[in-house]
């Protein structure tokens, strides 16, 4: 193995931006149809919780560290969010315009893209899809102000826990992450089609198909097919 070399050009990685939001809200067979545009969305700050060590002792030495469960969490801030959004932020309609507050909250998934640049590329360099299940809103604080010689536009912000899905051969998880610089693009694309859903007049070759949040064992079959 050759020396360490540190900050070569092109190996000068960060992240920035939020963009592409989508919500899908999650139907009664546990499935996420019809994907929404979260436009206006702000950022997503994501906050794991435990995989706390507890240590066990015997024979006078810390024998092992047992590991309590991760969990995955989040705070969304937003200028808006979607329609349908409401029955997660636990409103009701009860006719056009009038809703109903501090009813049963739905539980929705989530999609978004941050950028990956380098030294080089800048922020073209690629980006990463960020896929969230089970997510749950907890009621936030909404702080409406006077306008003044100053006016800033009011944001919403949501606290969101998860509840992991089922994946065969890993734990449980709430959260996929997959990064366009190391995958194929054909996989990407068809990961894509079926998050962003497809427009037939793009393409005729391809009928029209909505939006949907597939589930970890259908996203590991788009990204294991052959490109």
């Amino acid at each position: 193995m050759a020396k360490i070399e540190w900050d070569l050009i092109g190996q000068r990685f960060y992240e920035t931006g939020l963009d592409r939001g989508v919500l899908y809200v999650r139907d009664d067979e546990g499935e996420y149809p019809l994907g929404e545009a979260w436009n206006g969305l702000v950022s997503v700050s994501e906050n794991p919780s435990g995989a706390d060590p507890n240590p066990q002792y015997a024979d006078n030495i810390k024998y092992l560290n047992l590991i309590s469960r991760e969990e995955f969490g989040a705070t969304i801030e937003a200028f808006t969010y979607p329609d349908s959004f409401a029955a997660c932020d636990g409103s009701k309609e009860m006719k056009t315009g009038v809703m109903f507050g501090q009813q049963s909250r739905k539980i929705f998934g989530l999609s978004y893209r941050t950028k990956v640049g380098n030294d080089s590329t800048g922020e073209d360099y690629g980006y990463k899809i960020h896929l969230v299940y089970g997510a749950l809103a907890t009621p936030s604080e909404k702080g409406y102000n006077t306008v003044n010689e100053t006016p800033e536009a009011m944001t919403f912000s949501w606290e969101i826990t998860t509840t992991p899905v089922e994946v065969a051969g890993f734990k449980p998880t709430a959260m996929l992450v997959i990064e366009t610089t190391a995958t194929n693009e054909d996989q990407i694309a068809a990961l894509e089609e079926a998050l962003y859903g497809v427009t037939a007049s793009v393409d005729p070759l391809i009928a029209d198909a909505d939006p949907y949040l597939p589930l970890p064992a259908e996203v590991i079959q788009i990204m294991a097919a052959d490109g």
